[in-house]
């Protein structure tokens, strides 16, 4: 029946698991479950679709592999403000063979967008996002060592987001991609003045490109002002904006941006870029 809720001892009998084993699902985002008074409860449709297999395997785009709704269920956990179960599930997508690129992409800023889009929609309250964005800064936090690649540095970046803008973690999570691909990365976070991105860029030993995020309206001003500062003080060098504040490639040039990035791939590509256009031969 529609609307029926079990505890999870009940779901563990109707599993026919140990209590500990069915609490390790809901824990690693298997079977979804909300906790009311001290209390874990089970959806009945949610345990019919564990049971029948629908919650735990999706089809996978890539090579034809299957792959979990990974996304779906850090967002579970993160919504329910469990931070051991948020991380369990990055342990299990890592084991199960997703790369560390693919956890950033496909499983952590989808969830998050998820999550904003929720409260932008008034499902959620703002402070259930808060949790869910400190839960996730903790991830990264874990994460970002592992995305240290050994070998020769391809030079240094620069990233951050302008005066105004409050949104670091996008910008963590672009920066531990692009130091997975061979650059040095100084990021300089959320809230950055003009005067800083310049003397960053000054200050940086072979400096490929500075990257700026803008995700509101509100701070274009400011990102055009850190674009000039950056521009006057190493005019050579590669500016790249992006963020869901700019329209594309147009709008980030008349901001006084080289290039546009719609996401962190794109970044990536934009710098790729670079190093292509360096080692070609010369005509």
């Amino acid at each position: 029946m529609a609307g029926v809720e079990l505890t999870l001892q009940d779901a563990a009998s109707v599993l026919g698991v140990h209590y500990m084993t069915a609490y390790r699902y809901v824990r690693l985002g298997l079977l979804p479950a909300t906790k009311v008074g001290g209390t874990w409860r089970v959806a009945q449709a949610d345990l019919d679709a564990y049971r029948s297999g629908d919650s735990v395997v999706a089809p996978r785009e890539r090579g034809g592999r299957q792959r979990a709704p990974w996304a779906q269920r850090l967002e579970q956990r993160l919504l329910a403000g469990d931070a051991r179960g948020s991380w369990g599930v990055v342990e299990a997508a890592l084991a199960s063979g997703t790369e560390l690129d693919e956890v950033y992409l496909e499983i952590l800023a989808p969830a998050l967008t998820s999550i904003g889009q929720r409260w932008a929609q008034g499902e959620i309250d703002i402070a259930l996002e808060h949790v869910a964005t400190g839960i996730a800064t903790r991830i990264v936090g874990r994460l970002g060592p592992r995305f240290s690649r050994r070998g020769r540095s391809r030079g240094t970046v620069v990233i951050g987001a302008p005066t105004g803008e409050r949104h670091a973690l996008p910008i963590a999570l672009v920066s531990d991609l692009v130091r997975l691909n061979g650059w040095e990365v100084i990021d300089l976070g959320a809230d950055t003045p003009a005067s800083s991105f310049a003397h960053s860029a000054l200050a940086a030993d072979d400096l490929v490109a500075v990257g700026i995020s803008v995700t509101t309206v509100e701070s274009l001003d400011a990102a055009a002002e850190a674009l000039a500062a950056v521009r006057s003080a190493v005019p050579g060098v590669l500016l790249v904006a992006g963020g869901h504040g700019i329209a594309g490639t147009e709008h980030a040039q008349f901001l006084g941006a080289d290039l546009w990035a719609g996401d962190a791939r794109g970044f990536v590509a934009a710098l790729e870029g670079v190093g292509s256009a360096a080692g070609a031969p010369q005509a």
